[in-house]
Parts: C-alpha cells; sequence; structure tokens
C-alpha cells in the first residue's frame, strides 16, 4: 500500500456492518481516498464543461480540481472523533464492535474502553467536520460544504462546538494525554488532504460564491453517494466499493485499482457532445435530418437568431398553435449546448398527460442524437406515474445494453440514477414540478441544483402557471441565471408582464439585482407575434419578421356566446354534428364534464376525458383520443369529446366544432388552438371554425364553479374583450396583452371590485409560495450556505408528492388503488381476478380521490390503512403495493367513504356525492 498514513489513522473505521455472520469494516481513510477520487472523477468525466466553469470561476482550472479533491477528502473528517468512533453497528453487533474498539486502544487511544459521552448526539459527524476545519481556518463557504453534505447545512458556523462538547471531540474536557491522540489524528488527516488535493497550506483554499458551493454540495453529497454504494445491483454481482473483511486493514486492490474498477462498472452512460446547427448546407437541412420535413419561415428565422447568439441566455419563444414549437426548441436545445457546454436537456411541462405526450418526442430526438453520436445516452421520465408509461418501461437498462450484438447508440435507462438522484440523469422530461422545486426547501436540494446546472432547460405551455406557481417559477429562473443555464421558455399565448417577469427574474440571477441591459426601444411593450425574445449577455434581442411568413394561411375564428342549459347544450352540438363532424366540449371542472357527458345520446359516439380516472383507463383514452382524432387519426363519422382543461394543453388533438366554457383569453385560445388543427377535408356545415362561449349567466356573471377557477376578474376582462371574429395568429398578442394590462381596466365598466380582489388574491398568494422558498443567489466570494434551507422543513421535506403538491399549492389529497371486494372475491374493475393479475397491474389502477373527499387526510389514511390490512395483507411484502391504499368498490363499482358516495364508471370516471345527497358532487 502505498498511501502514508500512520497505524492510529488507519485504525478509524467509517463503516462496520454484521451480515449473515460476516463481520466487515471500512476504515476511514479508505472511504475519504474514495470519495476523493470519486469526487475528483465526477469534476473531470462528468459534470457538463460549462458546470466545470461554472465550479472555476475565478479559479485556474488546477485550482478548481484542488478545491474538489479536498471537500471529497474531507467530508468525513468529523468521523475521526471520539462521539462518532464510540457508535454502535447497526444491528448492535457487540463483538463487532469490541474488536473495532480494542483496534483502537491497541494504536493509543487511551481508555478508549472506558468512553461515556453525555452529549454525543449534540456532534453529528457532518457538523463534526466543519467544527474542526473551522478550528484550521478553513473558509466558512467551505467548511459549511462539509457541515451540509447530509443534505442539510447547519444554520451559522458551529463556533463554539468543540469549546461546549470537548469530549465529543478529544475524549476529555481537560486531559491533555487523552485529548493529544485525538489532536494529532484529526491534524494527520487534514494535512493529508491538503497535501494529496494539491495544497501546501490552508490559506491556499478559496473562498467561493454561493451558487459556486451549492453546485459543489450537490457534488460533494452525489460523490459521497457512490462511494458508499458497496454494489451497482440489487444482486450484489456488481461490486462499487464494498466493505472488506475485518481483519484487513486494505482493500486488496490498491485505492487507485478499486475506484477505477468501480466507475467502469458504474459509467456505462454515452456522452454527448453537441454539435453546431447548420441551416445553411441544403443537403443536411436538419428539420429535414430529424423530422423529414423543411422548416417554416418562422423555425428557420429563430434557429438562424438563436444560432447567431454568442453568450446566449433565456430564449422565450412566442408563436401560434401548430406552428412547430417543440421542433424550434430542441434544436435550440443543441445549439445552445454546443455554444455554453451542457450535455443534457430538462423538458418541463405542466401535467403528466402533456408530459407523456412530449416523452415520445423527446425520445425520438435522443434517439436521432444517441445513433448520430453512436453513444447511448440515458433518459428519465419524471412524473409520479412514469413506471406506467409502456415506451419508458420498454427502453433497455444499461446494464443490460451491452448484451446484445448492436450494443451502442441507443436510448437507455440507469437505474442508478433514481429517487432524489433522478434529476442527474442527463436527458429529463418531467412535469413542471421538477424545476419549481429547485425554489423549495428541501433536504438534498443540492441534487435537483447539480442535475438542473448541467442542462439546457425548456419550459413548455409557459402561460399555463398561477400566481402561486409563478413565484416558485420566477425563484428557479433566477438561481439557474446564476449558473448560466440556457433556458428555452414557449407559449402560444403569453402576457408581456410576464414575459418581461421571465427576462427580468434570470438576468437578476446571472448578474445581480442592479443588472444593465441593452434593449430594443419599448421592448418590454411590444404585441409583435410570432415573437423570439433572445438574451445574449447584457443584450436582449426581439425578431418580429418571419420572411415568407405569409404562406401560411391565417384563419378567422367564429366566435358566439351561448348561455343554454345543459340539455340545451348538447341538443347544440349534436346538432352541429348532424351532417358528420367532431365537436368538442371544454369546460372547467370535472364534476360539469361528468353532467354534461350524462346528457349525451346513447347513438351519438362519446369520448370523456379528466383527471378523475384510473391511470390505465385515462392512459386508454388518450390513446383511444389520438387514435381518433389525432394527426393520423381514423375519425369517426360523429363524435363528441368532453373534457378539462387537460384538453388544452399540448394533445395534438383536432375538432371541427369546439365549445368552450368562459375562461382567460389565453386559455380560450389554447383550447381553439385544437379547432381544425390539422388540414383535413371537413363537414360541409362545419368548414368555418366556430367556438361557442359557455358559462356566461349574465353581464359579469360567469357561475360560481367559473368564477372559483379563474377569479371574476380575467373573466370579465376576457368577455369584454373577446371579438365576435378572431384572426389567428394576427390577433392573438393583442388579445391575451389587453386582458393582462392594468391600463386596459379603464375599458370595462365596474371592473373595480374584481381587480382589488384580483390583487389581493396575487398578494395572499406569492405570501403563501415564501413561506418555504430559499432566498435568492448570493453572488459575491464568501457568502455561504449557511440557513439555505432554514430551520424548519416542515412535512414537505422528504415526501415528494407533498413537495410537488407544495410548489402548486394544492390542498394534499390521496391516491388509492380502487378495487372490486364481491362475494365472488376480489377484482380489478375490468373483472380480472386479482389472483390472475400480477402486482404491477394491480399498482397501475390507481386514482387521486378529490381533497373535499378527505378533509381529514389522517382520518382518512387510518380508514383507509385498516381496509387494505383486512383484505389485502400481503401488499406489505410486495415491492409494487408496499404501502398503497385499497378502496374496495362493491358489485355496483360503488362504496360509501368518509359520508360520501364514490362510483366509478370507465366511461365517466369517479364521481363523489354527499351521502343522503341526491345532487352534485
Amino acid at each position: 500500500m502505498t498511501v502514508e498514513i500512520s497505524r492510529r489513522a488507519a485504525a478509524l473505521w467509517a463503516k462496520k456492518q454484521s451480515e449473515d455472520g460476516q463481520q466487515a469494516w471500512l476504515p476511514l481513510i479508505v472511504h475519504l481516498l474514495d470519495t476523493q477520487n470519486v469526487a475528483n472523477y465526477l469534476f473531470n468525466q462528468w459534470l457538463s464543461p460549462g458546470q466545470r466553469r461554472l465550479l472555476q470561476g475565478t479559479l485556474s482550472a488546477t485550482e478548481a480540481q484542488n478545491l474538489v479533491k479536498i471537500v471529497g477528502f474531507l467530508h468525513d473528517i468529523g468521523k475521526a472523533t471520539p462521539a462518532f468512533q464510540d457508535k454502535e453497528s447497526y444491528d448492535r453487533d457487540k463483538s463487532l464492535d469490541e474488536y473495532l474498539k480494542s483496534k483502537l486502544i491497541r494504536v493509543g487511544f487511551i481508555d478508549f474502553n472506558h468512553l461515556d459521552l453525555a452529549s454525543a448526539k449534540e456532534s453529528p459527524h457532518a457538523l463534526a467536520g466543519e467544527a474542526i476545519l473551522e478550528g484550521f481556518d478553513v473558509p466558512n463557504s467551505i467548511g459549511a460544504i462539509i457541515g451540509g453534505h447530509h443534505g442539510k447545512p447547519a444554520s451559522c458556523p458551529p463556533d463554539d462546538q468543540i469549546s461546549n462538547y470537548t469530549a465529543n471531540y478529544y475524549q476529555s474536557d481537560k486531559e491533555a494525554k487523552i485529548q493529544a491522540p485525538w489532536i494529532d489524528v484529526q491534524k494527520e488527516l487534514f494535512e493529508y488532504g491538503l497535501t494529496s488535493s494539491g495544497y501546501r497550506t490552508v490559506k491556499e483554499i478559496p473562498d467561493i460564491t454561493q451558487p459556486q458551493a451549492v453546485i459543489l454540495e450537490g457534488l460533494l453529497i452525489m460523490a459521497d453517494w457512490l462511494a458508499s454504494s458497496e454494489y451497482l445491483d440489487k444482486d450484489k454481482k456488481i461490486p462499487l466499493f464494498p466493505l472488506i473483511p475485518l481483519d484487513q486493514s486494505w482493500p486488496e486492490d490498491s485505492i487507485k485499482e478499486r475506484y477505477q474498477k468501480a466507475m467502469i462498472a458504474w459509467d456505462v452512460g454515452g456522452e454527448w457532445n453537441p454539435q453546431r446547427v447548420d441551416l445553411t448546407d441544403p443537403k443536411h437541412n436538419p428539420y429535414k435530418i430529424r423530422w423529414g420535413f423543411e422548416p417554416r419561415p418562422v423555425q428557420r428565422a429563430m434557429t438562424q437568431a438563436i444560432a447567431d447568439t454568442l453568450d446566449p441566455g433565456m430564449v422565450i419563444i412566442e408563436a401560434p398553435m401548430g406552428i412547430g414549437k417543440t421542433e424550434i426548441a430542441l434544436l435550440a436545445a443543441e445549439q445552445l449546448a454546443h455554444v455554453t457546454g451542457r450535455d443534457g436537456l430538462f423538458m418541463g411541462l405542466p401535467t403528466q398527460a402533456t408530459t407523456n405526450a412530449m416523452f415520445d418526442r423527446v425520445d425520438d430526438w435522443v434517439a436521432f442524437l444517441a445513433k448520430q453520436q453512436t453513444e447511448n445516452l440515458q433518459i428519465r421520465l419524471m412524473h409520479g406515474k412514469s413506471q406506467f408509461n409502456h415506451r419508458y418501461q420498454s427502453l433497455p437498462e444499461t446494464t443490460n445494453i451491452y448484451d446484445t450484438d448492436d450494443g451502442l447508440g441507443k436510448v437507455v435507462v440507469n437505474s442508478w440514477f433514481s429517487g432524489k438522484k433522478s434529476i442527474l440523469t442527463k436527458f429529463t422530461v418531467g412535469t413542471i414540478d421538477n424545476l419549481l422545486l429547485l425554489g423549495l426547501k428541501q433536504k438534498h436540494l443540492f441534487l435537483r441544483h447539480l442535475g438542473f446546472s448541467g442542462k439546457v432547460v425548456v419550459i413548455d405551455e409557459v402561460h399555463a402557471y398561477d400566481a402561486y406557481m409563478n413565484q416558485y417559477l420566477y425563484k428557479a429562473l433566477r438561481w439557474l441565471g446564476a449558473y448560466h443555464v440556457p433556458i428555452i421558455i414557449l407559449s402560444a399565448t403569453l402576457p408581456k408582464n410576464k414575459r418581461n417577469l421571465l427576462l427580468e427574474a434570470y438576468l437578476k440571477g446571472e448578474y445581480g439585482p442592479k443588472y444593465a441591459l441593452e434593449a430594443p426601444e419599448d421592448w418590454e411593450n411590444t404585441q409583435a407575434y410570432p415573437l423570439l425574445s433572445l438574451l445574449d449577455g447584457h443584450q436582449l434581442k426581439q425578431v418580429t419578421s418571419f420572411p415568407g411568413q405569409s404562406d401560411q394561411q391565417p384563419t378567422k375564428l367564429q366566435i358566439q356566446r351561448l348561455n343554454v342549459s345543459d340539455e340545451d347544450l348538447v341538443a347544440h352540438a349534436v346538432d352541429q354534428i348532424s351532417g358528420g363532424g367532431v365537436a368538442g366540449i371544454i369546460v372547467n371542472t370535472v364534476k360539469r364534464a361528468q353532467e354534461l357527458a350524462e346528457k349525451v345520446p346513447a347513438d351519438i359516439k362519446l369520448m370523456v376525458l379528466h383527471s378523475a380516472f384510473l391511470a390505465t383507463d385515462r392512459v386508454a383514452q388518450e390513446d383511444k383520443l389520438q387514435a381518433a382524432i389525432g394527426k393520423h387519426g381514423q375519425r369517426p363519422d360523429k363524435l363528441i369529446v368532453i373534457g378539462t382543461q387537460v384538453l388544452e394543453q399540448s394533445l395534438d388533438i383536432d375538432f371541427d366544432v369546439m365549445y368552450t366554457d368562459i375562461a382567460p383569453m389565453d386559455l380560450i385560445l389554447q383550447r381553439a388552438g385544437r379547432l381544425h388543427r390539422h388540414q383535413i377535408v371537413r363537414p360541409e356545415a362545419l368548414k368555418t371554425p366556430q367556438v361557442f362561449i359557455l358559462g356566461i349567466e349574465g353581464p359579469n356573471n360567469y357561475g360560481n364553479g367559473n368564477e372559483a377557477v379563474y377569479g371574476k376578474y380575467l373573466l370579465m376582462k376576457t368577455d369584454h374583450f373577446l371579438k365576435d371574429v378572431i384572426n389567428l395568429p394576427d390577433d392573438i398578442s393583442p388579445l391575451v396583452q389587453r386582458v393582462y394590462d392594468s391600463v386596459t381596466d379603464a375599458e370595462v365598466a365596474d371592473i373595480a371590485d374584481a381587480r382589488i380582489k384580483f390583487d389581493n388574491d396575487i398578494k395572499i398568494e406569492k405570501g403563501k409560495a415564501r413561506v418555504f422558498q430559499i432566498a435568492n443567489p448570493k453572488l459575491k466570494s464568501g457568502a455561504t450556505i449557511h440557513d439555505w434551507l432554514g430551520r424548519d422543513l416542515g412535512k414537505v421535506d422528504q415526501d415528494e408528492q407533498k413537495a410537488s403538491a407544495a410548489v402548486r399549492d394544492i390542498r394534499e389529497s390521496l391516491e388509492v388503488i380502487l378495487v372490486q371486494h364481491t362475494n365472488e372475491g376480489n377484482l380489478l374493475l375490468d373483472g380480472r381476478r386479482l389472483s390472475d393479475v400480477s402486482s404491477q397491474d394491480i399498482a397501475q389502477q390507481v386514482i387521486r380521490l378529490p381533497a373535499a373527499v378527505t378533509p381529514r387526510i389522517d382520518q382518512a389514511i387510518d380508514t383507509l390503512e385498516k381496509l387494505t390490512g383486512r383484505y389485502f395483507l400481503g401488499w406489505q411484502s410486495d415491492v409494487w403495493l408496499k404501502g398503497a391504499l385499497a378502496l374496495p368498490l362493491d358489485e355496483n363499482l360503488s362504496v360509501t367513504f368518509a359520508g360520501w358516495q364514490l362510483t366509478y364508471s370507465a366511461k365517466f370516471g369517479l364521481k363523489y356525492v354527499k351521502e343522503g345527497d341526491n345532487g352534485g358532487q
């Protein structure tokens, strides 16, 4: 063994374990060296060039690497204390504990077998490490990283730790002879860390900025987790950093060979080297090569403008529905990744349904990149139901890909990147929660920041987020600006005020609150459409001219208000398609969608889509909808489609005529984007696109349901400015701006009270959003990560569902598995016996209960746990069903639960009626 370390330091343990009668341990020095090597490897081989530049800052490349190495080595120096070395083994193996204690006594730790610490828990090893480094004059910005490497930094530097709990560090409060071995060994490890990391003195360790510290902390946590992984696989066939037999002082391999073998086993993914996109060569047109079509004028102009940027930051693409914004964004991702040194992508969308639809397109694009570069590129679908996405589940695992003859150039999944590590996957497609969570105080948040800092970030349907979610969005953009992460934002209907706030958040993150900006005159008020806004360093450029755009045929939408009963509405829709056609009815609540659907005559084909379906039924409905009225669908002669807001976002479907509840202008236009979307032959009576506006019950009266969802102010302004004829795309931006610009309030009668309530509601939402939000980035050198996650994370800390609810301001609700419990036995709702299907199939029968049904969520959980334990005790030992809650329905697919009558049907979804109520939900 070439490492020069004293017998005393070599006797300290980092891990000890007794399993199946085999006792094993890991010397502390081995774990420190493993983590140092892994951190160095990740810095050089796994981080993107842009992330390395971020960590480097004003340092040289060598100085940045030295910093990574010393943080990796010193992260667990707090284990070189009696408080840690006296800890019992996890399984209380006394003989193992006594053996390692006697080892310490033999190398000079005096009377260690008589140790009795009164307050050992006051000095956990991460905090102890920070306190020890403070004593060696390591800068606070670096010490805080050591103190926070288990996911949460201390609230302040531990100035009094060693003086208040001296025995935790040196075994005795006063006896110098007993203290001396501990003082010596801590100094030895510190000096070894300095030397092995390339430093001569502690004064060479630099102070860094807060954004650098966050990313370095994320890198350290990742390195520590990896160096703490004994095996890559659950079957323990692929070793990474295993413990060693108790009678050995060092691993059989040298430290260098041990780490090299582990990295070869772990790093099985390929590397994306993004290339410059060239529009000048007609033989290699990037649109033609990737998607098989020539770019539209808007696509060509935007792609070229993005290619011309030198220091790209944020790109905002505003263009009509169906014009191909996704393709612009994916090409832009390649361009921006090339220029800024990124090696991955995050694509964020509003809902699981839109995420699933986008995943297929991104997966195809990544497959093109993988094949083009003959590399296996790793992807992850990030939402709560990803395990039920058939395409995602069919992708090969990295550990199996090389078993095939053609093992390169594939899109693969790496199961090591799961849980909190998911976002570290280079290519990710997920719900927007994953991005908004950048701003939420949550343990191990550093890993999320690390994952995002290496990617190009694309945010689709950015108009879809409410005032509360926007606060988290702006916070996330501010931090991404601090990391110089390129961001692409897509919208067909973006209010100018929101556009300006998005740009401002990014600029403040990148340059600080007093940023300088060169911009076109009156850029904040432009209503040009389509519009490309892009930050190139301190300069804002806006592209408003698209030569050849006149080739695209404008569309005239006929708008008509329709104030009729539900029965008459359905009759109106039936009459509209009497000569054939597809009518879409988009309403604002699930209850209303179900009530309308029940009134459709039995002889008319009907499809219903909303959030209150079983996961399996919803996927099936989406597939049927796409197959019927998607781009290449087999359109039925007559069809009525009834749904909620899920129909307005990213689904590539086409209605011949459309009805919509009143909603804010941008959302009405989004919904109208599903009308006459494709170039197909229409029924004679429906050749002119018509939109019927529902829910306007009288002057400034839009019904309780609609006003509860969207508020009266935006509905009043939309009602006022909505014209009888809308010219697409020319009217899109002017209409949206008139509704969202406060200057136009003067044109709307009796709006003052609604405006006051609107402003108050936004103020309340902003206040609520701040409760668990991290602070803005501090860009000055020496700013630490102390107190970055606050003193109290609350219940959002460990539960990903609760965290997602926190950034969406959703009332907490429960997910349950619906099954039938009858005299015939236990069945799925489709009639299959539970005993005949896999546990994975059972796990897919999941649905979220309406929040109204479970106001006392703890009581509901208690009731459901008892039901599940009574009928499905075996679930607790099943990998798919452990922790799942069952809600058994009777033979009529009904149940009385918590004072509500719940009924399910595959056609209408889950209905809930108060017990004893004959009315609505």
